[in-house]
């Protein structure tokens, strides 16, 4: 099972209590960013490109976890950066998952290995590593050789240790249905991940590779050719099936970017983690005046091609709640 039964039922009973006090926006993540610095300049993304005083910034530990707080959301993603550079990354999760935080922790793995040891397993905390392709398309994508290798070895590491491992995987428009299926396969079968989450890449606009980011016809040609026959089903995918059948075309959503909305050294950013339009020094200043309705495709060029899941995954999740069939495929699986 992707997603552990104690999850499913912290998260359903949050929703039935927003939609019970009838709270029209309110957070299913939180992004939390506690640094901007990495190890790795991957082609396709633009957050080192700050400048050298900002990579040099973190987080509190009490400024990260007074975030989640004050928002409520009940997951927490944290992302970058590499979270694993930060001195403290293992006293935030240790916070969070005191106050039963569902945690996932975004990393290369490149220090995985050596960090392992200072977090502890818990069904509310699970490792998010990488994987962007196969061993040539991985080293490619985060421009060095043997990263792939050492994230493999890192994965199986940690699930020794007892760590629920989940996968983050980016496709372009380099990848094929093809290459799609072999990650996939890869990942579930070879290595046994506990879960999968997938994403078409967002055109950051200050990527060092501005050519390989693929428009929304692309992405759904790409994604319904590789679910084609019911493939989707035989892997543990993090995903609800309808923001599955977003990616293949099979439904088309609105952006939902108050769903998931990301914290880091600047404050809350505007409009989500994508996109940096201003900050907000509140979560409640962030959602009261935030121009929601002005983002999201058909309505800024810069959503134009985004079909990434910190829009439209909680959009889904919406629909799903709203509909007593989708809510049983949900429980099903994918």
């Amino acid at each position: 099972m992707s997603i552990p039964i104690k999850q499913k039922a912290a998260i359903f009973k949050y929703l039935a209590q927003q939609k019970r006090r009838k709270v029209e926006k309110f957070p299913l993540i939180v992004e939390l960013e506690p640094l901007f610095a990495c190890n790795l300049s991957c082609s396709g993304c633009g957050k080192i490109q700050h400048p050298i005083e900002t990579l040099r910034k973190r987080l509190s530990v009490d400024d990260a976890v007074g975030a989640v707080e004050e928002c409520g959301a009940p997951m927490v993603s944290i992302a970058g950066g590499e979270p694993l550079l930060h001195p403290q990354i293992d006293k935030i999760v240790y916070e969070l998952v005191k106050r039963n935080r569902f945690v996932y922790l975004c990393t290369n793995a490149l220090l995985l290995q050596r960090k392992a040891r200072h977090f502890e397993p818990s069904d509310n905390f699970s490792w998010v590593v990488h994987i962007d392709g196969l061993k040539d398309a991985h080293d490619k994508a985060v421009s060095r050789e043997g990263v792939f290798d050492k994230a493999v070895e890192a994965i199986r590491e940690a699930k020794a240790l007892g760590f629920r491992v989940t996968t983050n995987s980016t496709f372009f428009s380099t990848d094929s249905p093809k290459t799609v299926r072999e990650v996939l396969d890869f990942l579930n079968d070879e290595l046994q991940v506990d879960a999968m989450m997938i994403s078409p890449a967002y055109a950051y606009g200050k990527a060092p590779d501005q050519e390989h980011f693929m428009g929304v016809a692309e992405t759904r040609r790409l994604f319904s050719q590789a679910f084609a026959h019911g493939g989707r089903k035989r892997w543990r995918l993090n995903h609800t099936p309808l923001y599955l059948d977003f990616l293949e075309g099979k439904v088309d959503y609105d952006c939902t970017a108050w769903g998931i909305p990301s914290y880091s050294i600047f404050g809350w950013q505007r409009p989500c983690y994508l996109m940096a339009d201003g900050y907000a020094r509140t979560y409640k200043e962030l959602i009261e005046t935030t121009d929601w309705g002005s983002y999201g495709r058909g309505k800024d060029i810069r959503c134009a091609n985004c079909m990434a899941h910190c829009g439209y995954e909680p959009t889904a999740v919406h629909a799903t709640l709203g509909s007593m069939k989708e809510s049983l495929r949900a429980a099903l699986g994918p």
